[in-house]
C-alpha cells in the first residue's frame, strides 16, 4: 500500500525536469475531465484446434516502441493542439489526437532507456535490463491514470489503438506470405506454418526456425518501409520471433464452439528435452488440485506425442476412486478478507476456514492460507477433516474439465472413454 501511485512519481520524476527546461509548466493534478475511453489492448479471437508447428512473432515493447516510433508524448500533444501547427509539422493519433513532430520529449527518453536495456543485456545484467523494461511498459499505465498529471485519454488511446492497428496489419502481412494466424494478444502473433497455401510444410525444426527469423526480418523491414513513406517517421517497431511450437493447443470455452483467449498450451524442444509451456490453464493455476495439473500434463504428454491416452485415462480414474491419489486432492487458497465478511455466495476454501476455526478455536485471518479437500459433507479443512472424500467431485470438477479440453479436437471426451470401460466389464 505505500508504493501506489510509485510508477507516477517515477514517471514524473524523469519527465517533469526536462519539460520545465523546455519552458513549460505541467498541468495540476485533476485539471483535465473527458469522456473519450481508451480501449486495452487487442486481443484476436482465435482458431481452436491442435496444431503442428506453431510460431510466436513478439513486438519487443510495443507500447513503448509506438510511443517513440509515433512520437506520443503530452508535451508534442499540447504544442500540437494550441499552436495550429500545419499538417507537415503533426502526426495523427487517435480520437482527434496530434502530436508535433518537435519539441516531443518522451522519446527521447524511451530511447535512452531502450540503449541502457540493450547495454545490460551485452553486460548480462539481467536484473538491470528487467528493470528498465518494467520502467518502460509502465509509462502507458502511467499516462492512462486519472492519478497522473499528464492523464489525458487521447495521448493513451492513441497508443493502443496504434496497437490494435499494428497487430490486425502484421497479421495480414503474414498472411499475405500464406501462413495463417491463428491467434494475436496485443503484441504477440501466432503463426501457424502448416498452412502455408504453397503447399510447401515445414519438415523439420531447422527449417521452422529459418522461416520464423526471416518472417521477422521481413516485417521489420516492411514496418521500417511504411512509417517512412506514410507518415515520414523512423521505425522503432521490433518483431522477434520468439517460439517455436512443435505441438500447439488452442482450445475453446467449455461449453462452446469458440476458442479462448490467453489459454493455450504448446510443446517446445529445449536444450534439456522437450517441455511443455501452459497458459492460462489448469497447470499454470494455483486453485487446481496436484491431481489435476498432473493428469493435465502427462496426458497432454501422450496426445502431443501420438501415443496411447485412453488407458491412461481409465488408470487415473480407477486410481483416484480406489483412494491411491489422496495425497493430491488438496486445495490450497487464500483467505482475501476477513470470515466475518463472508456473507453471501460463501466460497468452499471459506466453509472450510469456518469449520476449522468453529472445530479448534484457532483464529484465521486474512492473508492466511487454507488447504482443504472436499467431502461427502462438504469442504473441509485438512488438519480436521472428518467425512469421507468426494470422488465424483475430483472425477467430474478436475479431471474431465483437464481432459475433455483436449479430447473434444479428437472427437473424444472423459465420460464416453470411462463409460465404455464399465460396458467392457458389463
Amino acid at each position: 500500500m505505500d508504493r501506489i501511485g510509485g510508477s507516477v512519481a517515477a514517471f514524473e520524476y524523469a519527465y517533469l525536469p526536462k519539460l520545465h527546461r523546455a519552458g513549460y509548466v505541467a498541468p495540476n493534478l485533476g485539471e483535465f475531465e473527458s469522456d473519450v475511453i481508451s480501449p486495452g489492448g487487442y486481443v484476436m479471437n482465435s482458431r481452436p484446434d491442435i496444431y503442428d508447428n506453431v510460431l510466436v512473432l513478439d513486438f519487443k515493447s510495443l507500447y513503448p516502441s509506438i510511443m517513440r516510433s509515433f512520437l506520443i508524448d503530452p508535451c508534442a500533444f499540447w504544442l500540437a493542439q494550441h499552436n495550429k501547427l500545419p499538417d507537415e509539422n503533426i502526426v495523427e493519433g487517435f480520437n482527434d489526437a496530434f502530436f508535433a513532430r518537435e519539441g516531443h520529449i518522451l522519446p527521447s527518453i524511451i530511447e535512452q532507456l531502450s540503449a541502457a536495456r540493450d547495454q545490460a543485456k551485452k553486460d548480462k545484467n539481467a536484473p538491470l535490463s528487467h528493470a528498465i523494461k518494467i520502467i518502460m511498459n509502465s509509462f502507458y499505465g502511467v499516462l492512462g491514470s486519472t492519478g497522473c498529471r499528464f492523464f489525458d485519454p487521447r495521448v493513451c488511446s492513441s497508443i493502443t489503438l496504434r496497437g490494435h492497428e499494428i497487430i490486425q496489419t502484421s497479421r495480414d502481412w503474414i498472411e499475405q506470405q500464406g501462413y495463417a494466424v491463428i491467434y494475436g494478444d496485443t503484441d504477440s502473433l501466432f503463426v501457424w506454418l502448416e498452412n502455408n497455401c504453397q503447399g510447401k510444410k515445414p519438415k523439420t525444426p531447422e527449417q521452422c526456425q529459418k522461416i520464423g527469423q526471416r518472417l521477422a526480418k521481413e516485417l521489420n523491414q516492411w514496418w521500417t518501409q511504411k512509417l517512412l513513406t506514410d507518415f515520414q517517421l523512423k521505425s522503432a517497431l521490433e518483431i522477434q520471433f520468439e517460439t517455436h511450437y512443435h505441438r500447439f493447443l488452442m482450445p475453446t470455452i467449455r461449453g462452446s464452439d469458440l476458442g479462448t483467449k490467453k489459454r493455450y498450451a504448446g510443446l517446445i524442444h529445449t536444450l534439456e528435452g522437450e517441455e511443455i509451456i501452459f497458459k492460462g490453464l489448469e497447470s499454470a493455476r494455483s486453485d487446481w488440485t496436484p491431481l489435476a495439473k498432473q493428469f493435465q500434463l502427462a496426458l497432454y504428454q501422450r496426445i502431443f506425442a501420438g501415443e496411447n491416452h485412453v488407458e491412461f485415462i481409465r488408470q487415473v480414474a480407477a486410481d483416484l476412486l480406489e483412494g491411491k491419489r489422496d495425497a493430491d486432492l488438496i486445495y490450497r487458497k487464500r483467505l482475501r478478507q476477513k470470515l466475518a465478511d463472508y456473507q453471501k455466495n460463501i466460497p468452499p476454501h471459506v466453509q472450510a476456514a469456518k469449520k476449522y476455526q468453529q472445530k479448534t478455536g484457532q483464529v484465521l485471518r486474512r492473508g492466511d492460507w487454507i488447504e482443504y479437500v472436499i467431502t461427502l459433507n462438504g469442504p473441509e479443512a485438512i488438519d480436521c477433516r472428518e467425512s469421507p472424500l468426494d470422488y465424483e467431485h475430483y472425477l467430474t470438477k478436475q479431471l474431465m474439465p483437464v481432459a475433455d479440453s483436449i479430447l473434444y479436437f479428437l472427437q473424444e471426451s472423459m465420460q464416453a472413454i470411462l463409460e465404455t470401460q464399465m460396458t467392457l466389464f458389463e
